[in-house]
């Protein structure tokens, strides 16, 4: 495993969190991980200018006081850009349904199992690009 969580080194890595000490925490520890951290941002619409300017993956909350951050998602999964979900309704059933396939971390989070979630999404993003029609043409 640590060959893929190496992958996530040097990465910009968005943050998405609406409680102050746990994006706090979080953006300790993935800067300990050598990434880049892009924020911490509370709103959808800081995290969409964020991925607007370019980011390599992003760590979500789902639920920001009441607004969720499905438009997130939404463009994350259209860009091709690799992302995990940290959320307390990460187990709720029509949290994973309506998420299926997206990689979820129950709240509170486990900061290592964070590290090793995000660094498989990396490893599935770059599966995925290798030989697309996008890298032949360039």
């Amino acid at each position: 495993m640590a060959v893929a969580t190496g992958m996530i080194k040097g990465a910009r890595i968005l943050i998405l969190e609406d409680d102050p000490l746990l994006a706090m925490d979080m953006e300790d520890f993935m800067l300990s991980q050598e990434v880049t951290v892009i924020g911490p941002v509370s709103s959808v619409d800081q995290a969409l200018q964020a991925v607007d300017r370019g980011i390599d993956g992003a760590v979500l909350d789902l639920n920001l006081r009441g607004t969720y951050s499905y438009p997130v998602i939404e463009r994350l999964k259209l860009l091709g850009i690799p992302f995990v979900v940290c959320s307390g309704y990460a187990e709720l059933p029509e949290t994973r349904e309506r998420l299926d396939g997206v990689a979820l971390l129950p709240k509170p989070c486990d900061f290592n199992k964070l590290k090793v979630l995000l660094a498989e999404e990396f490893v599935k993003s770059a599966s995925l690009t290798v030989g697309s029609p996008e890298e032949k043409t360039r």
